[in-house]
């Protein structure tokens, strides 16, 4: 029984590939760049009552000037649990708490720490490279499992080998720039 290999084939291997320059990106997004990011704060819940919460469903988060966020709730009470959590989190930065609101002021970068940053930066577009290399492995395999049952010739294993390694190279190329736009943004003084 034959297979037809349509453009459908390889959207399984192509969501995947997405995916992972999706977790880069994100990732990416809480990395301290020395400017004030809202995005540093999606990973710190707290308690409200008795559930946690994502720190943006209880607070108004604002950017007021390039290295400050304004953190100011919308029930007083949750203060003390807002200043805990990010006490609690890794943001390395300590707030400033004045009764009504949470300041978080954001230190310049030292040199050393922004090298630092570049290198986990190009260490975390590696990762990725490889995630994207293991799914085109994972398509070659599957694509050879196919001709070895007769579904497809090898003619056709050829040409759809030849499509995931342009899809393969697509990605590749898409985690470079992600990286290279990161490690400007770091580098910036």
């Amino acid at each position: 029984m034959a297979i037809e290999i349509t453009d459908q084939s390889y959207q399984p291997f192509e969501e995947k590939m997405k995916m992972t320059i999706k977790v880069l990106e994100d990732t990416f997004n809480g990395i301290r760049a020395g400017r004030a990011n809202p995005r540093l704060l999606d990973t710190i819940s707290v308690p409200y009552y008795g559930v946690d919460t994502p720190l943006q469903q209880v607070a108004n988060v604002q950017v007021p000037e390039a290295r400050l966020i304004t953190i100011t709730p919308w029930e007083s009470k949750t203060l003390k649990d807002i200043e805990r959590a990010i006490q609690a989190s890794d943001l390395g930065i300590n707030p400033i708490n004045d009764g009504k609101m949470i300041r978080l002021v954001f230190p310049q970068l030292t040199e050393e720490r922004r090298k630092d940053l570049v290198r986990e930066v190009s260490r975390l577009g590696e990762e990725s490279k490889v995630a994207v290399r293991n799914i085109r492995r994972e398509a070659i395999d599957l694509f050879k499992g196919y001709e070895k049952k007769k579904e497809i010739s090898e003619d056709e294993r050829f040409e759809a080998e030849d499509k995931v390694q342009k899809l393969t190279d697509r990605y590749i190329e898409q985690v470079d720039k992600t990286v290279e736009r990161k490690n400007k943004e770091l580098m910036e003084v």
